[in-house]
């Protein structure tokens, strides 16, 4: 293997990705992967219901409570959301 072939190889188990260490989230979860629970319950709601008022009309109020809960929880692991 030539010199400019191995240069151009990326180093094996290399995590670049942004970490979101703080002390309320000793552990690094990211938003993507923070919540689970009321993520998917919100997730749910709004793929029956809908996400918009304004879009969906009045049903779309019951995701109201699941996403209050969601914002709740991700907050509680220091995202600002």
């Amino acid at each position: 293997m030539s010199a400019a072939t191995q240069s151009i190889r990326a180093p094996v188990d290399v995590d670049t990705s942004p970490k979101a260490v703080n002390p309320l989230n000793p552990t690094g979860i990211k938003p993507c992967c923070a919540c689970p629970e009321t993520k998917s319950a919100r997730d749910e709601c709004f793929l029956k219901f809908g996400h918009s008022v304004a879009e969906h009309g009045e049903q779309a109020r019951q995701c109201e409570e699941l996403v209050k809960k969601h914002r709740e929880c991700m907050a509680s692991l220091g995202f600002k959301v």
